[in-house]
């Protein structure tokens, strides 16, 4: 096969402009932002949970004391109650059972104040809970939106990107003969399709060519298409590939 130089060097414009575009569409299809996303989406779902846990727990803990705040007012209500009896019976025996009940009493109040202040120390624990699961959430939930917006803008940079690759590939694309077009497009589909013969060194494989390799691809005519004996890409020769 047979292209001249200058349309070989085309090709090599094409093998930039081709690995542009991958790095390009990598980028639109999957942003650096995601992975991340990703991550703070299931972390958001499980810190929801948590925080209807300790919603939870704080209003069993508010309904708990509001049933001990009661049971204290009926308590008092009642002793107070006796008290008033206390102060109008002139009966030995009922005097003395009001007096029992008063005491009876006295001592049920104590116990429940002092699950009382148990369940307000409780309360204010699971509040702060609270209050720091939310503070959390919303530190993700922040987290998230800018780094969706960050995605959401990277992508649209690299759809830019793409598009505007892809119009300057179509432009070289036309510049260069079928036959090396269509030899290159084979050839890239498993290897790097082109590189740069570079003081003995494919360009495309990286591998330094033997001196009888090169001994060969010297004696071939310029206008003449090489493939790397290693990789099989198109090689491209130039002043400085060594030969």
């Amino acid at each position: 096969m047979k292209a001249t130089p200058s349309d070989q060097l085309l090709v090599l414009d094409l093998v930039a402009l081709d690995r542009a575009l991958e790095r390009a569409e990598a980028a639109r299809s999957h942003p650096p932002q995601a992975a991340r996303v990703k991550e703070l989406v299931a972390l958001r779902n499980e810190q929801g949970r948590a925080l209807v846990e300790k919603t939870n727990l704080r209003d069993d803990v508010r309904v708990e004391l509001k049933r001990v705040e009661s049971d204290i007012e009926v308590a008092r209500a009642r002793q107070q109650r006796d008290r008033d009896r206390l102060g109008t019976t002139a009966i030995a025996r009922d005097a003395r059972a009001l007096e029992t009940e008063i005491a009876s009493l006295a001592a049920r109040i104590d116990k429940l104040e002092t699950r009382e202040l148990e369940l307000m120390e409780d309360l204010q624990v699971a509040e702060a809970d609270l209050a720091d699961q939310q503070r959390q959430l919303e530190e993700t939930t922040d987290e998230g939106r800018r780094l969706s917006a960050e995605g959401k803008t990277a992508v649209e940079s690299a759809a830019t990107e793409v598009a505007s690759l892809s119009s300057d590939r179509a432009e070289i694309t036309a510049k260069i003969p079928e036959a090396l077009l269509t030899d290159y497009q084979r050839i890239a589909k498993r290897t790097a399709g082109a590189g740069l013969l570079h003081r003995g060194t494919c360009g495309g494989c990286t591998m330094t060519l033997s001196p009888n390799d090169l001994a060969q691809i010297a004696r071939t005519a310029d206008d003449e298409i090489v493939h790397c004996p290693e990789c099989s890409c198109i090689l491209v020769r130039t002043a400085e590939s060594g030969l």
